[in-house]
């Protein structure tokens, strides 16, 4: 009877996981299964072993039928569900059984530094003909557990991450691979140092240039989360896992307008998993994984050996695959390559050392680039400026020869020859100063400067007459009023009550005042329009890339009639700005988020536009700024190819401030989540402009995940500069002031035109 007994068990944990899956409805007539098992449980020794085993046949057979019909009909959201099972396999069954042995690094279970992040250095054993091989991997992942509550469902904090990153430096210092595993279905979203978005940042931004391979493997991706482990040289997923800019039940809340504390209905949900594109199947399709690892019939659970065996072999295989493509012998890449037929034994014919020399970092880095910023390039229409045709192309390698001789080579000799003055005596001095004569006066052609033109300026005279004042050439040039200035009336400033701040007549305050209230401080929003045309020299403004357009490349229900609204009301194709401007004369590239377009969310046209920005930048060798006019995240109708744009943006400025470029980023509005957590937090320099709010999450998400009711200043630019998230909050009218500094502070002394 025991053995009946097991069985019905093992029929029960069956029943339960398909009405999991379908989300408790009465599909198939789960439920009478149900209570036919249940009660053979109860009665079990009242039916002989024969009827028991007959019946127990019966019940087997009709779940085994449900099985195969729900594995044929699997809808998207059915999919979220399995990863969501607790039966779902975990980090810690990979680590039990895909691995030799391994060691946790860092506290166990609850008195980890962060429960839902795990690493672990393991030995994973490879075999190549007939003889083993043990080979050290450094292993990161979120374990979600089974059922365990202070993992948070694999929803790190701050501190997870950062442990994760310490980590993978130790493994970069000893030279092994990363297999990171993702299991969330995002960050854990609070803002106290070291902040989940800054966090997420420093992780994606160390992880573009880690010198030893990175093979990930994706279960449960969410967003932010997935991407704080996620950016790797070969990305594989589970077949029945998911990888999405948001969850289904956060994409249904926005796109149906759902109130807080109000039920989502769940046909919206579905809907919305669907539209999303969030299954292993769509992504391979659109570039963001790599392959896709075959589970079995309804999804891998704990006890599934036989898809352990199968991972392991895939991550050993991966990992071969990223070292072989770093090798220059292409004769040993293609004898690794060819494997034997399927039917024989599945030995490798060659072992292939982890270990990598500098040529081949040197490629690795390199293919790692390639990877990124050829991602969602179709999610967009048209083609940037620098490869559009052979003149362009040209014209590209002309500029980086121009720059590089013009900074590079001549400005390098100039330094050398001016420390050499230094060092020798004021007769050695005279001579080297005849000989460097010709190079001086070269430098002096090619900087010689036009003469500008006088620009009126937005002035605050104090009384004096306009004639009597010293005209400054770093205030904020008065070339445009804002439309909100037309109104005739006042208004009353937010801080009144606890600044006794007087009444605000309109046409000052967005005109002469520049929407600050003269008593407090307080930072009226103004147009995007207001800050091209008063920040900048006036008629320095010159755009690029404008015909980069953003798409639907999801075929996302109603989207592409918002898009076009968007692109009517604007003028533009998309909710990045990209252009060349000066500062006092200072030549800086320039990308502008902004909230007309579609609140300044990021797309692959808004990503491509802001790498082609950096690309541009480190060939000319001029400072990036960033002004984040307005932004609300990453597109969610584009699925994963908005949420690759995290660490696409991130490798080229990683790129561009690794050639000795100064990257300065200025918040204004509201700014939050993906950019924030990628290329806008990982810039060393980054201000707030005052009334500002910068952060991960939402309030709503916050409390919705959380359960904390968070206090109104939460994201406030002050808070911000406390938490050490920005480096400075700037006065709006002192934005033109402030930036010109930053520019002759900033970054290398080198930098070209200091």
């Amino acid at each position: 009877m025991n053995n009946q007994l097991k069985q019905l068990i093992k029929i029960e944990e069956r029943i339960n996981y398909l009405l999991q899956v379908k989300d408790y409805a009465n599909w198939g007539n789960l439920e009478g299964f149900k209570a036919t098992c249940d009660q053979l449980k109860q009665n079990l020794y009242d039916h002989t072993e024969e009827q028991l085993d007959a019946e127990i046949r019966k019940l087997n057979d009709s779940i085994s039928f449900l099985e195969e019909r729900a594995e044929e009909h699997l809808s998207p959201m059915e999919r979220v569900r399995i990863v969501r099972s607790i039966q779902r396999f975990s980090l810690k069954d990979i680590l039990e059984n895909v691995y030799e042995d391994y060691t946790e690094l860092g506290g166990e279970e609850d008195a980890n530094v962060d429960p839902a992040m795990i690493c672990a250095k393991a030995t994973i054993v490879r075999r190549v003909k007939k003889k083993t091989y043990t080979s050290s991997v450094m292993v990161i992942g979120q374990e979600t557990g089974h059922g365990e509550e202070f993992r948070n469902g694999g929803s790190c904090k701050p501190e997870g991450n950062e442990k994760a990153l310490r980590f993978m430096k130790v493994a970069e210092t000893e030279g092994i691979p990363i297999h990171s595993y993702i299991f969330t279905p995002g960050s854990y979203p609070v803002e106290e140092y070291p902040g989940a978005a800054q966090q997420i940042a420093r992780n994606i931004y160390a992880m573009t240039k880690l010198r030893v391979p990175i093979v990930s493997m994706i279960s449960e991706g969410g967003s932010g989360g997935a991407e704080a482990i996620g950016l790797s040289d070969y990305r594989m997923m589970a077949s029945h896992g998911y990888y999405s800019v948001i969850s289904p039940e956060g994409a249904a809340a926005i796109e149906g307008k759902i109130r807080e504390g109000s039920k989502v209905p769940k046909e919206l949900i579905e809907v919305c998993a669907d539209r999303l594109r969030l299954t292993a199947q769509d992504n391979l399709i659109r570039g963001t994984i790599d392959r896709m690892i075959q589970e079995p019939q309804l999804g891998a659970r704990r006890d599934d050996f036989a898809f352990f065996n199968q991972l392991r072999e895939e991550m050993i295989e991966a990992t071969n695959k990223v070292v072989l493509d770093t090798k220059s012998f292409k004769a040993f890449r293609s004898l690794e390559i060819h494997r034997k037929k399927k039917h024989e034994e599945d030995d490798r014919q060659v072992m292939v050392s982890w270990d990598l020399n500098k040529e081949e970092v040197k490629k690795l880095l390199e293919l790692r680039s390639q990877k990124y910023w050829q991602m969602a390039t179709f999610g967009y229409t048209g083609e940037p400026e620098a490869t559009q045709n052979r003149y362009n192309l040209a014209k590209v390698k002309t500029e980086k020869v121009y720059y590089t001789v013009r900074y590079d080579i001549l400005k390098n000799h100039k330094k050398q020859v001016h420390k050499v003055l230094k060092d020798v005596s004021d007769e050695g001095s005279v001579m080297l100063k005849k000989l460097t004569e010709p190079v001086t006066a070269v430098i002096g052609m090619l900087n010689k400067k036009k003469e500008k033109k006088p620009v009126k300026l937005l002035t605050y005279t104090n009384g004096h007459k306009e004639e009597d004042r010293i005209v400054d050439p770093l205030e904020l040039t008065d070339t445009y009023t804002s439309p909100l200035a037309n109104e005739d009336r006042t208004v009353s400033c937010p801080n009144a009550e606890k600044h006794n701040c007087k009444d605000l007549w309109i046409p000052d305050l967005y005109g002469e005042f520049a929407g600050v209230c003269e008593t407090c401080g307080h930072h009226f929003p103004l147009e995007y329009q207001w800050y091209l045309e008063n920040i900048f020299d006036t008629g320095s403004l010159r755009f690029f890339n404008s015909h980069i357009s953003s798409g639907n490349p999801l075929e996302y229900t109603g989207f592409s009639d918002r898009l076009q609204s968007a692109k009517r009301k604007t003028g533009n194709n998309a909710g990045n700005m990209t252009f060349h401007a000066k500062i006092n004369g200072i030549q800086i590239v320039v990308c502008m988020l902004y909230s007309d377009f579609r609140n300044g969310t990021v797309g692959s046209a808004e990503g491509e536009k802001f790498a082609q920005a950096c690309d541009l930048a480190k060939r000319k060798k001029r400072p990036l700024l960033a002004y984040i006019h307005t932004t609300g995240g990453i597109r969610i109708q584009e699925g994963t190819l908005g949420v690759v744009q995290m660490p696409k943006c991130t490798m080229a400025v990683r790129e561009y401030i690794d050639s000795g470029g100064l990257y300065i980023v200025v918040y204004d509005n509201n700014s939050y989540a993906g950019p924030v957590a990628s290329f806008l937090g990982c810039s060393p320099y980054q201000f707030a402009i005052r009334s500002s709010r910068v952060g991960f999450a939402g309030p709503r998400v916050i409390r919705e995940t959380t359960g904390i009711d968070i206090p109104p200043d939460y994201h406030s630019a002050r808070n911000a500069l406390r938490r050490g998230h920005i480096q400075g909050i700037w006065d709006r009218r002192e934005f033109r002031r402030n930036l010109h500094k930053s520019l002759l502070t900033m970054g290398s002394s080198s930098l070209y035109y200091r």
